[in-house]
Order: C-alpha cells, then structure tokens, then sequence
C-alpha cells in the first residue's frame, strides 16, 4: 500500500462476528471505511481476548447491538497512512486498546482523559463519528484515528502485549493516580486472573510489597513463585485474613463476580484506598462504618488516557513486562470463549489473527 493515502472507497474487511446473545462467533464479512487524512491503516496480527468480549458477545451489559465483532486489545503493522499523520509511518507496530474516538474538546479530552469522555467511542459496538458501527480486532485490518493508536516498543513482543492495552492499563492507571505506586507500600491485589496478574507485576516493577487475596489457596505457588509476589492471602480463611487486618496501603480489586468488600476494607491501614477496577454485574453492598473509621476510601477507575496508556506500555518495555498468555487460532475462540467463563486460562487468551484467520 501507498506511505500517504487518501482513499474514497471504503475497505473490504472480514473477522468473526456475534449474531445474538448466545454469543456463538463466526466469520463476517464487512467493510472498513476510507482511509482519512488522520487516519492510520494496520494490519492485524494478534488480538487479547478480554473479559468483556465475553460480556459483550451475551449481551450481559444490556448493551450489545449485533452484529458485534469484539476485541479491544489490538496490536498490528501499519501498511497505509493518510496524508497529514505524523504520529506513525508504514512499517511501524501500532496497538489500540479500548476506545478509538472522543470529543477532544471537552475538560476530560483536554486533560488527557478520553477515557472519561462522555462521548468516548468504544473500538467496537459504539456509532462513530460518521454514523457507521466500530467493529474491533477479531478482524483482519483496522482504521485508526492517529491519535489513538499506541505505538509499541520494539522490545515488547506483539502477542504478549496486546492485552496491556486493556488489562495493563487498567491497573496501571489506578496505581498512579490513587499513589499506590511507592516503593516500599504495601498493596493487596484480589484476583489473579488477566487483570490481577498485570498488578502484580506492575506493582512489584514500581517497587511495591505485593500480597495476593484469592479464594483459590492452589493458586499460592503461581502467584509467590512465578509472579514473584510476597505473601499469599486464602479470602475465605478467617485466620488468615484475621492476621493481615490493617497492614496494606491500598487494594486493586479485580474480581468481576459478586464478593464482600467488608473483609478486604478490613486489611487496609488507616487512610487506605480499596479501588475497584472488576465489573459485577450486580451491585455490590458497601459498608460505612469501617470507612468512617478508619478513613477509608473506595474508589474506581477505568482504563487510561492515551497519555497516560503510551506511558504505561513505555514502563513495560522499560521493565520487560507483558502478559502471561495461550495463544490460540481464531477458530478456537469459540472453546476460548466457554473456557473464559470458566477462568480456564492463564491468563489471557490471545489470537494469532495474522496466522489464522482465512479470508470468506
């Protein structure tokens, strides 16, 4: 393809697509528009498989409009850019992660906060600007404003970075701006999952002790010997969470089923901050007293800024940080996904989109 392109016709594209709610995928034919003056072309190679594919595919948000072609943790190669970008050139590794569009004019969009744009455009199943439904990275190219495309260290791998685009960031930016990210504090992380063990190797990267709470006391020898964190919590042990009460500076809570929060606002200091970065799907009952007590805090945060996401992949090359991950060819996502409900994966199914996905 041309270095600086400026087409009219819209681009033939194909990838795996949702019907309905029982969230079966299978290949999909569609059109990507026209390559604009911002806009960067890539070719996709690898796609993370996130939780909220899942969500997303079954409708469980109340949200979806079908046909949905998820995926949110996108890296590629850039084959096409439009004559006025400046941000990439042909040839460069490009990744997107959870939006691709916003206002750019509002207070958020102005302080490097798109993600908290009221009119944030979700990579896939949002209308953008020019009335067309996105579709995301279970597909074999994309078209990408410039400036929301992440450019990618030439150190990080391609397919163990792709889910730092959501799942990276997503812990990431809580650990700054709640200031959870000196060296020497003490951080719980509940959850090992695709979320949890991103925290945990940011976390022990920023110089934090770093103690995982989980329900499953199997995971223990994964978590201290594998994820180097340094000490292991069992959440339904009462003696053990009993011992632990009052010694951590903040909590990165990722567990998107429905918990109690008592118990781990319970392991907080005073002044400590308990941040919530999981989706149930129910609400969750909050305590006062042990806040008002103790000066707590409960918080939450969703993705980063892509400021503050190229920052966050920046600090992952620097202390060689990806994620743990399967990959699978695209006609496994099926099982990938009925797999996912289950938590049968450590921890981030990525698909090799460039080596599996054939043209319909």
């Amino acid at each position: 393809m041309a270095m600086s392109s400026e087409n009219e016709h819209p681009v033939k594209a194909f990838g795996w697509a949702a019907r309905d709610s029982s969230g079966h995928l299978s290949p999909f034919k569609f059109s990507r528009r026209a390559t604009q003056e911002k806009d960067v072309t890539f070719k996709v190679l690898y796609c993370g498989i996130c939780h909220s594919d899942l969500h997303n595919v079954k409708n469980e948000w109340g949200i979806t409009s079908y046909p949905v072609i998820p995926g949110h943790e996108i890296v590629g190669v850039v084959t096409e850019v439009g004559a006025k970008v400046t941000k990439f050139k042909v040839g460069d590794k490009v990744g997107v992660g959870c939006m691709v569009g916003s206002c750019r004019s509002c207070a958020n969009c102005k302080d490097n906060l798109e993600n908290y744009c009221p009119k944030m455009i979700l990579t896939y199943g949002t209308k953008y600007y020019d009335g067309t439904i996105t579709h995301g990275g279970y597909s074999d190219i994309m078209v990408l404003d410039e400036h929301f495309g992440i450019k990618i260290p030439d150190n990080l791998p391609l397919d163990g970075s792709a889910p730092i685009l959501c799942a990276g960031i997503t812990v990431y930016s809580p650990l700054k701006y709640y200031g959870l990210d000196k060296a020497g504090m003490h951080l719980g992380v509940v959850g090992l999952g695709g979320l949890g063990h991103m925290a945990v190797k940011f976390a022990k990267a920023m110089g934090l002790k770093v103690t995982v709470i989980s329900t499953s006391p199997n995971k223990k020898k994964e978590a201290m010997e594998h994820l180097g964190a340094n000490e292991f919590l069992v959440s339904r042990n009462t003696e053990e969470m009993q011992f632990a009460m009052d010694t951590m500076d903040g909590i990165i809570d990722t567990v998107s089923a429905v918990h109690s929060l008592l118990p781990l606002i319970g392991l907080l200091k005073n002044n400590g901050k308990l941040v919530m970065v999981g989706a149930p799907e129910k609400p969750l009952e909050l305590p006062i007293m042990p806040l008002l007590l103790g000066r707590k805090i409960v918080g939450g945060s969703n993705i980063g800024g892509i400021k503050e996401t190229q920052e966050m992949i920046d600090f992952a090359a620097k202390h060689n940080i990806v994620a743990d991950i399967e990959v699978i060819p695209m006609d496994y996502v099926n099982t990938a996904m009925e797999r996912l409900s289950k938590a049968d994966v450590k921890y981030r199914f990525v698909i090799d989109i460039a080596n599996s996905l054939k043209p319909i």
